[in-house]
């Protein structure tokens, strides 16, 4: 019986010893589940913004729009943008250095005209972003501008999760109606 006890004791003494495995709270203030940091994975870059593009596609072609094709200069200016915000901690259309979109389109030598672009600072991933600017009229037109046929699309992820999403569209020159 005494062993039967000691076991019981120590039994009790080795459970009660015992933490939780996550002490990180899973809900706010307000008792809303605390989102998970996306981690947009790094290898995976052209994924992700092929990813982008077929969604913005499948959401123009149900529009009746012309599809949009990936453009590295686009692109460029769009990663160049969503570093210049994280850097300025801000999400505005403005660079650092006062440049505007056109001026970044124009220095990655892009050969055509600037249609929009569309800007985002979230946790939240490239295709619920996209979601969200498809709910708001101004960022819809520019996604859905008919004029729009080319696309470039970065972000620029901090080390503690927060994602600058720039998402640029444009009209190569020598196609009817852009000079």
């Amino acid at each position: 019986m005494n062993k039967f006890i000691a076991l019981s004791v120590s039994a009790m003494i080795a459970l009660a010893a015992c933490e939780p495995t996550s002490t990180a709270p899973t809900v706010d203030s307000y008792g809303r589940p605390l989102p998970k940091v996306y981690r947009v994975p790094s290898a995976s870059s052209g994924k992700v913004q092929f990813a982008v593009l077929d969604s913005v596609n499948v959401l123009r072609e149900a529009a009746g729009a012309q599809p949009l094709e990936l453009d590295s200069k686009l692109t460029a200016a769009a990663a160049t943008h969503s570093r210049d915000m994280s850097v300025q901690n801000r999400p505005w259309h403005f660079g650092s250095d006062g440049s505007s979109p056109l001026d970044r389109v124009a220095r990655t030598g892009y050969n055509g005209t600037l249609a929009g672009e569309v800007i985002s600072e979230t946790y939240e991933t490239e295709l619920q972003t996209l979601a969200a600017w498809m709910e708001q009229p101004d960022t819809r037109a520019v996604i859905m501008d008919p004029a729009a046929n080319e696309m470039g699309f970065a972000w620029y992820q901090e080390d503690n999760g927060k994602i600058w999403w720039t998402l640029v569209t444009g009209k190569p020159r020598g196609i009817a109606g852009n000079s």
